[in-house]
């Protein structure tokens, strides 16, 4: 395998320079490596990526932000700052407008038609009468004089920043505060720049937010004031406020009132602010929320990566050790142990382990049942094989029956430990497949006995049954498998027919015993040496010194003991005590089997 830093040698130097990679120059001196700007950086947070961010890590950063998104989105479209913001500009706007035509009507009018005086009407006034008061005053005109109003207007809107606009009874504007200071508000665009598709797009929804009910604001002629619907109300003597919105998707709020002077209307007085006054109060008052969304969500990934290295930490963890375990990289793989946090996690870290315990649990006691089958044919294989060597070589026709008897012997022998060897290994197997059902222990024993008892089981041996239960139609249900449980009985009552005398019995009683039920199985046998209490359950283990070798598998009583372990249960063998020797040592008068089964 080459090294991925130097180049090939078949590799001209054109590849080598385009790869990045370092060469030697003729005079010896090494060539400077090439180097990309931020690939370390683009590398590094790559290699973080991987590292930290696990799906279940996307996940919960993804979910909580969404979370945060959509709350500071909502946040910025149905805020109330903005509508209560228009509200007391509207107010605001307001209050100065009346301050401004107040001053308008009282100092900036003029007197146009002089008061005709009538000598006889002046005699005939009486104590308390003015001649000012007359009808005729309240219909002397005072028009707005622009000359006067200007340098007013000027010096009152000037620090106010808003649009100001006078106009005259009939709707024509007077004077305009654009006009006063001689400056374009809203400077237009040469005609030969059209703003981009990007600034289009932009302005397009700025007016799609803005807009929503509030009708369009448009420039009218200086001749239509009376278009504006503020304006035609101040004429009428009514002061409102109107809120509209511009093609720029600017929000605009305009009041107009009326000047008066001595109750006459003089003209409006029309009042709005300019395109991005709360436009900027808005965008300012969403920034806010932005940086304080920021900080939100900073603190949320945080606290999510937190969270997800305490979930995603140990689950990745515990599937690594999962793999290995599958790989098998070692003898034995150990699960790690999170069972002190009390949550899910502890939970899968639990059961991971108790399974793991119990699947090498479970292979080696497949490896050894592999070698105890080695071992326990190889036996019979090997007497067998002798036999055979042997037979040409025989002299007399004994010998020759000798050896053929030995070879039937070994062959029986052989058969029984195949058979044993097969039902003891699909045991597993079918009690995996088959459900658990409700078994009626009082029917199954009565039919196991009376079997046993017609067939004697090749031995003139007798069983006798009793039930120990509160009442006569006691079941004494367990959960389990009928056809295995009536296997193990079968084998007890085998195993205690087999070591009893001729004439005999073998007594088999069913009793409760708080939450279990319990088989006693008493033989009146020689009993069960001290040592061999335990290790008669072992496989191919044997100890009938009274019978031929090679007579008994050796499994019957560790398959009994399997099918018992499956259900629940428990299974020992014990001695029952009888009269002492010449020595006052206690003998024993049989083998007791007891089997105890999880009550339904």
């Amino acid at each position: 395998m080459l090294d991925r830093t130097q180049p090939d040698e078949n590799q001209n130097a054109g590849d080598v320079a385009s790869d990045g990679v370092s060469e030697h120059v003729a005079d010896g001196k090494p060539a400077t490596q090439g180097w990309r700007p931020f690939s370390w950086l683009t590398r590094a947070g790559q290699y973080f990526f991987a590292l930290s961010f696990s799906s279940l890590t996307r996940r919960i950063v993804s979910l909580n932000l969404a979370g945060l998104v959509a709350l500071v989105a909502s946040i910025l479209y149905l805020s109330q700052f903005r509508a209560g913001l228009i509200d007391a500009r509207a107010q605001s706007l307001l209050v100065q407008a009346e301050i401004i035509a107040g001053a308008i009507g009282a100092s900036a009018t003029v007197q146009t038609n002089a008061i005709t005086v009538d000598p006889d009407r002046l005699l005939d006034l009486k104590l308390g009468d003015s001649y000012g008061e007359s009808d005729d005053y309240s219909a002397l005109n005072f028009p707005i004089s622009p000359e006067r109003v200007a340098p007013v207007l000027r010096t009152l809107i000037s620090p106010t920043k808003t649009r100001a606009r006078i106009f005259d009874p009939n709707g024509t504007v007077l004077l305009d505060s654009r006009d006063l200071e001689n400056v374009l508000i809203f400077p237009l665009p040469p005609p030969s720049q059209k703003p981009g598709v990007i600034e289009r797009g932009l302005t397009s929804v700025r007016l799609w937010i803005n807009r929503g009910d509030l009708p369009l604001y448009r420039e009218l002629g200086r001749e239509n004031g009376n278009g504006y619907a503020e304006v035609s109300d101040a004429l009428q003597g009514q002061k409102r406020s109107m809120v509209r919105v511009n093609s720029r998707g600017e929000v605009i709020v305009s009041v107009a009132v009326p000047v008066l002077r001595s109750r006459a209307i003089h003209g409006a007085l029309m009042l709005s602010t300019q395109g991005d006054d709360i436009d900027q109060m808005v965008t300012a008052e969403r920034l806010a929320i932005l940086k304080v969304g920021g900080v939100a969500a900073a603190v949320m990934i945080m606290l999510s990566l937190l969270l997800a290295s305490t979930i995603a930490g140990p689950v990745r963890r515990l599937a690594d050790s999962a793999e290995r375990v599958r790989r098998r990289i070692k003898a034995r793989i150990e699960i790690p142990d999170f069972t002190r946090r009390r949550d899910e996690i502890g939970h899968l870290s639990g059961a991971l382990r108790d399974m793991t315990s119990a699947l090498y649990s479970r292979i080696e006691a497949i490896e050894m049942f592999a070698a105890d089958v080695a071992h326990e044919l190889k036996n019979p294989l090997t007497s067998l094989r002798s036999a055979v060597e042997t037979l040409p070589l025989a002299r007399n026709e004994n010998s020759r029956a000798r050896l053929l008897e030995v070879i039937e012997h070994d062959v029986k022998r052989l058969d029984r430990l195949i058979s044993d060897i097969s039902d003891a290994s699909r045991l597993d197997a079918e009690l995996q497949r088959q459900d658990a059902v409700p078994v009626d222990l009082r029917r199954l024993l009565t039919t196991l006995v009376s079997v046993a008892n017609e067939t004697k089981l090749g031995h003139d041996v007798a069983v006798e049954t009793r039930f120990e239960g509160r009442s006569a139609t006691d079941t004494f249900s367990v959960t389990g498998h009928d056809s295995r449980l009536g296997q193990v009985v079968s084998n007890l009552l085998s195993n205690a027919q087999s070591f009893s005398e001729a004439g005999s019995k073998v007594r088999l009683t069913c009793r409760r015993v708080r939450s279990e039920i319990e088989i006693v199985v008493d033989d009146d046998g020689p009993g069960i040496r001290d040592d061999a209490l335990e290790r008669i359950f072992e496989r191919f283990y044997t100890d009938r010194p009274h019978q031929g070798f090679g007579q008994n598998s050796g499994l019957g009583l560790s398959i009994s003991k399997q099918i018992v372990d499956a259900h629940g249960g428990r299974i020992w063998a014990e001695n029952r005590p009888g009269p002492a020797d010449e020595d006052g040592a206690p003998t024993a008068a049989g083998a007791r089997f007891v089997v105890r089964l999880p009550a339904l």
